[in-house]
C-alpha cells in the first residue's frame, strides 16, 4: 500500500486530487503493518501536510514573484522525497527519519 501512495503523490503533480487520495489511504492503513511500513506511512502523511504548507506559502508569495520559484522547488522536494521513500521501500527498510522536514 505504501508504494501505491508514493505513486499517487507523484501522480498528484498532474492530477492534484491524487494527493488527497494518497493521504487518506495513508491514514486508513496506519497501524496495520510492520514497523518499517509504519515509518513510510508516517513519512507520507508528513509529506502531504508539508507539501500543502509549502504550496500555500508559494501561492501567497506569487504576487511578488518569488512564489513561482517556491512552488517549483516544492515540486522538486516532493519528487525527491517520493524517490527516496520508494528506494527504501523496495529494500524493505524503514525511512531513516520520518519526521524530517527535508528529504
Amino acid at each position: 500500500m505504501a508504494q501505491i501512495i508514493y505513486f499517487l503523490y507523484l501522480a498528484g503533480l498532474v492530477f492534484p486530487i491524487a494527493h488527497l487520495v494518497g493521504v487518506i489511504m495513508a491514514y486508513v492503513n496506519r497501524g496495520d503493518g510492520p514497523e518499517w511500513v509504519e515509518s513510510h506511512l508516517t513519512f507520507q502523511i508528513r509529506t502531504f501536510w508539508m507539501f500543502l504548507l509549502y504550496g500555500i506559502i508559494g501561492t501567497l508569495l506569487t504576487p511578488i514573484g518569488v512564489g513561482f520559484l517556491i512552488i517549483f522547488l516544492v515540486y522538486i522536494w516532493l519528487i525527491v522525497r517520493c524517490a527516496k521513500g520508494l528506494k527504501s521501500l523496495t529494500r524493505e527498510a524503514a525511512v531513516a527519519d520520518p519526521a524530517t522536514w527535508l528529504w
